[in-house]
């Protein structure tokens, strides 16, 4: 199924159709989760392929055979993506679920059964930069003419996958209710080994020592752009363009620094302050 040039709409929001279609987003809105599910969920370009491999190294504890055999996608299925019923025959328990979809599409779901909900949360001026080079180079997205103009459709919320805000503020609101374990790119760069020691916690799935050595090597960013089964270089070139930008780019904290200028950076300011200001969980970035 190409569907390159193919637009989904649903939930008011514009998904990539060579990745969704009607049928396959009605059926994740309508998911059976089960208690033992786990489920990772992002906005795009927010750390969701450095979690799916946390999770899988925690789940193998630290057993690399499934990192090195198994394409991301195939571990860590995500929910409403046209392959996804075909791949949930293949999945073991606990099942390791993927998604982007915002909060009312899943939430009905959710709250009848009690899976592992996990959202990680990135600088959104980190994740425009990452997203627009993503952009540039996926072919099931328009191609960007120009960083202005991506960003000025970042702020606006019409980029494919809706509003960066509302999918915060939507999962943030029911974080109490749902259990989400939250956490940021940015603490993940900062620790990664305190931040595994949560989420095995969280998870109620401890890690020894030496596995946790193992998640902390084939966890960096250094190792995941050279494994292919992480780096998507699985996928044809008629669908990625590594030409124009690689699928792991820098993987670095304050990149946006060296894309917005002042203005954007001024502007961008305003309207995050305007969005989440008064957002009661604290969001540490540094935004100047």
């Amino acid at each position: 199924m190409a569907r390159l040039d193919v637009t989904e709409v649903f939930a008011n929001i514009r998904l990539p159709g060579h990745l969704h279609t009607e049928s396959s987003l009605h059926f994740a809105s309508n998911f059976e989760f089960q208690d033992t599910d786990v489920l990772l969920v992002t906005y795009p370009k927010s750390g969701t392929t450095w979690m799916q491999e946390i999770l899988t190294l925690i789940y193998s504890n630290g057993n690399l055979q499934p990192i090195k055999s198994l394409p991301n996608w195939a571990r860590a299925p995500w929910l409403e993506h046209s392959y996804f019923q075909e791949q949930l025959q293949h999945i073991g328990c606990p099942r390791l679920l993927t998604t982007h979809l915002p909060q009312p599409v899943l939430a009905p779901a959710l709250k009848k059964a009690k899976p592992r909900v996990i959202y990680v949360i990135r600088n959104p001026k980190d994740v425009a930069v990452s997203y627009y080079h993503f952009q540039r180079m996926a072919k099931f997205f328009p191609d960007p003419a120009s960083f202005e103009g991506f960003l000025h459709d970042f702020m606006a919320g019409t980029v494919h996958y809706g509003s960066w805000f509302e999918h915060v503020k939507g999962w943030l609101s029911c974080r109490e209710e749902l259990g989400l374990f939250c956490i940021t790119y940015e603490e993940l760069h900062q620790d990664l080994k305190h931040c595994v020691e949560r989420l095995s916690a969280f998870l109620d799935h401890p890690v020894q020592p030496d596995q946790a050595e193992y998640i902390l090597e084939h966890c960096s960013f250094a190792v995941m752009k050279e494994n292919i089964m992480v780096n998507y270089k699985l996928v044809p070139p008629e669908i990625m363009d590594f030409q124009k930008s690689q699928f792991m780019r820098k993987g670095i904290v304050g990149d946006w620094r060296n894309h917005f200028s002042p203005k954007q950076s001024a502007l961008f300011n305003e309207k995050y302050q305007q969005e989440m200001g008064g957002h009661p969980w604290p969001l540490q970035w540094d935004m100047d």
